[in-house]
């Protein structure tokens, strides 16, 4: 049954106290059992008084929400209508979504609210999903280059002749629940709130006048998680799973730019999934709207004038010196938060991590993910121009081990004797 506080008539004041008749809306429990007892994260700005998170939805887009509003186009108490968007795939539960320590950036029932919690709107609460979950095809000219050159077979289900990859992929808007936040990084949760307060120049008040409220959406980008395979056998250890944590690089990623690393090793990592899938496994990409390690695409592109325009020219002993010269920090991705889809996803090994980053993997080693081997990007796939990176972040100590030039099957192969070790 729905708590009939829930539906209290009385607005809430997000820019001050409390009332003085307290939080009517329904009470978060972080880590309960089931949705029922956590409590639905309601964000709504059209019903005041069901609200029981600081900010809105949509994160980022909040913001363009607001300006349709603004212009007309878009009525301000538009309720949107469900009907047929549940998961097309059946994600969890999973052990890690009732455990408070393991999940705090992202809600583990966001997408489970169209499906099996039909009362709530029915007694007229504005929920909406933080997470959805479809079915697609995703098609990469380098996958169908491999295909044609033999380095891929098709076989119908998982890479079809055309060269298009079947997937499931969820899209993820970020959640923060902020006690678990300060305790992760070790900080006040006073001193959390403040900072967010600050930095956003007072956007959200009520991060430091409400601290009743324990649920925070920000306005920034979310991730989308792709899985190549069984989606519904995740969690599986018997299983093998190859893994790809991407970050995004626009430049790379969209426009093929040459200066880095960044889209062949997104390549290699969905054909490493592709593979492993083949195999019987799972391939799973997690990608991160990170851009330019969490600096931003500006910070990004003025790093990228300093590196060049430098006495000497762009040098791998500068690499990381000059974005801390523009930034005032070398990275702001702050692994420390990326574990968290992949304990949504019930993952507790990768066989093969593709990653160059140890800051990556010892991130999911101390989240409890073990990981059986890590694979470099291969060495045939590195651009020209892409040198000066490769060998500034070999000298910060990124990579776990030589680059190989077939590290696909060198990695599948080792991650599965080290599986057979193990056992």
């Amino acid at each position: 049954m729905i708590e009939q506080d829930a539906q209290a008539s009385n607005p809430i004041q997000l820019t001050s106290h409390p009332s003085k008749n307290g939080n009517k809306a329904i009470k978060i429990d972080w880590g309960a059992k089931t949705l029922t007892e956590r409590g639905l994260i309601i964000a709504t700005t059209t019903h005041r008084e069901q609200r029981n998170a600081i900010g809105t939805h949509a994160g980022a887009y909040s913001l363009y929400r607001a300006l349709a509003i603004a212009a007309g186009s878009l009525k301000s108490d538009h309720k949107a209508d469900l009907t047929n968007t549940a998961p097309a795939a059946q994600i969890g539960p999973h052990p890690g979504w009732f455990d408070p320590k393991k999940i705090i950036s992202l809600d583990p029932f966001g997408h489970l609210v169209s499906a099996r919690y039909q009362e709530y709107v029915a007694a007229g609460i504005d929920v909406r999903p933080t997470i959805a979950v479809t079915m697609a095809h995703i098609h990469i000219p380098e996958i169908t280059y491999e295909l044609e050159r033999g380095n891929l077979h098709a076989d119908g289900k998982i890479l079809l002749a055309n060269g298009s990859i079947t997937v499931t992929k969820a899209a993820i808007e970020p959640v923060w629940y902020l006690p678990g936040m300060a305790e992760r990084f070790s900080l006040n949760e006073g001193l959390l709130r403040r900072a967010l307060f600050e930095q956003t120049a007072g956007m959200f008040p009520e991060l430091v006048t409400r601290p009743d409220l324990k649920v925070f959406l920000p306005p920034i980008g979310g991730m989308t998680v792709y899985i190549i395979g069984d989606a519904e056998a995740l969690g599986d250890p018997r299983k093998e799973l190859a893994v790809r944590v991407h970050d995004e690089c626009n430049g790379s990623d969209v426009f093929g730019s040459d200066i880095c690393t960044c889209r062949p090793y997104l390549v290699h990592g969905i054909e490493l999934g592709v593979k492993t899938a083949q195999a019987g496994g799972i391939g799973v990409i997690v990608y991160n709207r990170k851009e330019g390690r969490a600096l931003g695409e500006v910070t990004k592109f003025l790093v990228y004038n300093a590196r060049k325009r430098q006495n000497g020219g762009d040098s791998a002993l500068t690499y990381f010196a000059r974005t801390e010269c523009v930034a005032g920090v070398q990275d702001m991705r702050f692994q420390e938060l990326m574990p968290d889809v992949l304990h949504w996803l019930g993952i507790e090994k990768i066989d093969v991590l593709a990653s160059m980053s140890n800051l990556k993997s010892a991130a999911l080693e101390k989240a409890g993910i073990r990981i059986l081997h890590q694979a470099s990007m291969p060495l045939d796939k590195i651009p020209e121009d892409a040198n000066v990176e490769m060998m500034a972040k070999r000298a910060a100590g990124y990579f776990s081990e030589e680059p190989k030039p077939d590290q696909v099957s060198l990695a599948q192969t080792k991650g599965r004797d080290l599986e057979e070790k193990k056992k």
